[in-house]
């Protein structure tokens, strides 16, 4: 699979994870999800620290240099002090300079670095007071103002990845705070979105989850500029065995469609989906659309995950040799 994109998701940062808490004010309240474990009682006590080890990135690059990937998406939420909102960094966020260093170090290792900030309103708790500003002129002016900082400290990269993920009732159900688009609203902020980041000159990257339940609109009003990807985790690969089989066949959809695509898959709860999710959409999607693949783990970058990190990166480099 000569020139196809071969990349893993690292996460820096861990806002996007955790449910909108009481920010407001400066302080940090336990959700309602029961029961709380040992880790997520860490991070609500260590909100405030920047929760990664570099150690592990490191090895994670050298092991992904080595098994031939090409291409890190790093979530960086709250893990970069923004030159224009230093506001939104906390403790041990990387400076600018550290950050292009490391962007700069990873192209001289034959890996492109990729930059995610996650946009959905189920994800965007690292926007600190302005994740309650949703749609308001200081919201797209601060938003505005991050995707710059992003394009210039990555070295005008180009995708910008803007999550837009699971920005529904349900996958907030949990939250103190909720805030959820829908209809022309969702539609209004993802352009203006999409547009600022192409006036930057790069391409908008999104999860494409909102076409499961908005399929006919979604592939109507999609810009086809948009680089996409559907994600499924799961073992099942035949649609027709499947409680929920648009999870799949949302790639046959958007291939349909004329889309790019990206598939993501990894061992977020499966050893064997991320080779099942190659041969699937290896078999199905057009050639000349399919662009390469994204495994994750969904897991935060810290030693008790390294080896399923690196399980993640081997089944990748596997299944795309």
């Amino acid at each position: 699979m000569k020139g196809m994109i071969k990349a893993v998701h690292l996460p820096l940062g861990q806002h996007m994870w955790r449910s909108p808490d009481d920010t407001w004010n400066g302080k940090l309240i336990e959700d309602r999800r029961a029961p709380i474990d040992d880790e997520e009682r860490w991070l609500i006590k260590n909100w405030d620290k920047l929760v990664r080890d570099e150690a592990v990135w490191r090895r994670l690059i050298d092991h992904s240099a080595k098994r031939g990937l090409n291409m890190v998406l790093m979530d960086v939420t709250e893990a970069l002090s923004y030159p224009s909102h230093p506001e939104l960094a906390i403790k041990e966020a990387w400076a600018p300079e550290k950050m292009n260093a490391e962007v700069k170090r990873l192209a001289a290792l034959g890996i492109e670095v990729i930059p995610c900030c996650n946009f959905s309103t189920g994800h965007d708790v690292w926007l600190g007071e302005y994740h309650r500003m949703v749609s308001t002129p200081e919201y797209y002016r601060v938003c505005a103002d991050v995707l710059k900082d992003l394009a210039e400290v990555f070295d005008h990269p180009r995708f910008i990845h803007l999550g837009y993920d699971e920005e529904s009732a349900y996958n907030q159900r949990h939250h103190n705070y909720c805030v959820i688009r829908q209809g022309e609203l969702w539609w209004h902020d993802f352009l203006w979105f999409v547009k600022t980041v192409e006036k930057l000159g790069a391409r908008a990257w999104i999860y494409s989850d909102y076409c499961w339940s908005h399929k006919d609109e979604f592939l109507r009003r999609m810009p086809r500029s948009v680089m996409q990807s559907n994600w499924y985790y799961g073992n099942e690969f035949d649609p027709a065995k499947m409680e929920k089989p648009y999870y799949l066949t949302t790639y046959d959809d958007l291939d349909w469609a004329g889309f790019e695509q990206i598939p993501c898959g990894g061992n977020h709860s499966s050893d064997t989906n991320m080779a099942d999710t190659v041969k699937y959409c290896r078999e199905r999607m057009q050639p000349h659309l399919l662009k390469g693949f994204l495994t994750t783990i969904w897991r935060y970058m810290l030693p008790k995950y390294e080896s399923r990190y690196v399980a993640a990166i081997d089944q990748l480099a596997d299944a795309m040799m």
